[in-house]
């Protein structure tokens, strides 16, 4: 049997909360797993490497893709496990790969499901799972966050997306594997790992979490009415024919701003730069998925048969 550690965003919760999780966890042989909660997302490295030093195999995250990203930060590169269990707002990584939202099918996909080899992304060091952005969707992250985010779940991003269509663009010049790729005024400018994002809308319809590349979106709207057209496109399946959106994919893409521009990572804010360098580390992160995932061309070999069966030995 694996060595099974807990690491638990203590204000999320979604079924019976982190009570049945104990109850299901006993019931399937785990009546003492490593056990840690944290208060904000941001501390949870810390307690998944020392989960990861206390001998822990397969670590369960609870939470929201913010919860994620700082597990999937930790993990990146060990031979350690991640069980996603889905107490978050949006829970897009959990959405793209076909996590259920139910306690007892999520643990039992994190202990006896596939593993699978993933894709990681990072933005000046700090790894993401989900997708990086900068500008409107960061300036709609950081409004909603707190008590908006609290009492109003995913219309809290509407919301606050719509306070942000008129925000100033800036200046960008962008390079992807070393090639001038933009240069001139954005509004947004979105990496996915994924395709998927809030409320279900596929941006990068082509973008997988194991084929080592990143999906890179420019956006140029700079009015509610340009921002319209936009959603539109995107909503349809076409964004590749908006005049306001550029599409691209790469392995390294490196952002320049005229002025601070505020980014975020699998929907958790971060402060202000002028600059981002943004590439994908393929194969660096092991993620239990279902036997069939939602998006049936990711790989269902990915993951070494030897790595496997070592994690569900006496199983």
């Amino acid at each position: 049997m694996p060595v099974v550690a807990v690491v638990a965003h203590a204000g999320k919760t979604f079924g019976g909360g982190l009570p049945e999780l104990r109850r299901v966890l006993a019931d399937a042989g785990y009546g003492d797993p490593i056990w840690r909660e944290v208060p904000k997302s941001r501390k949870a490295p810390k307690q998944v490497r020392r989960a990861i030093a206390d001998g822990a195999e397969l670590i369960f995250a609870w939470g929201g893709d913010g919860m994620v990203q700082r597990c999937v930060h930790a993990l990146a590169g060990s031979d350690a496990a991640l069980a996603i269990l889905p107490a978050g707002t949006a829970n897009l990584l959990a959405e793209n790969l076909g996590i259920p939202h139910d306690i007892t099918q999520a643990v039992q996909l994190g202990l006896t499901g596939p593993r699978h080899r993933l894709d990681t992304g990072s933005v000046n060091g700090e790894r993401f799972a989900v997708m990086a952005g900068a500008g409107l969707d960061a300036a709609m992250i950081k409004d909603a966050d707190g008590g908006l985010k609290d009492r109003f779940g995913r219309a809290a991003y509407v919301y606050t997306a719509t306070r942000n269509l008129s925000a100033r663009r800036v200046k960008a010049v962008v390079k992807v594997d070393g090639k001038r790729f933009f240069t001139g005024k954005v509004s947004c400018v979105l990496i996915g790992n994924v395709g998927k994002i809030l409320g279900g809308v596929e941006v990068f319809p082509s973008a997988r979490p194991d084929d080592g590349l990143l999906d890179i979106g420019v956006v140029t709207a700079g009015s509610p009415a340009q921002w319209a057209r936009t959603f539109s496109r995107v909503a349809s399946g076409n964004a590749a024919k908006s005049p306001f959106v550029q599409l691209t994919r790469g392995k390294r893409v490196k952002l320049r701003f005229a002025r601070p521009f505020r980014y975020e990572l699998d929907g958790g804010a971060r402060a202000a730069v002028t600059k981002l360098d943004i590439k994908v580390h393929p194969a660096s992160v092991t993620i239990c998925v279902p036997a069939t995932p939602v998006r049936s061309d990711i790989s269902t070999s990915l993951m070494p048969p030897s790595t496997h069966s070592s994690l569900h030995a006496g199983q």
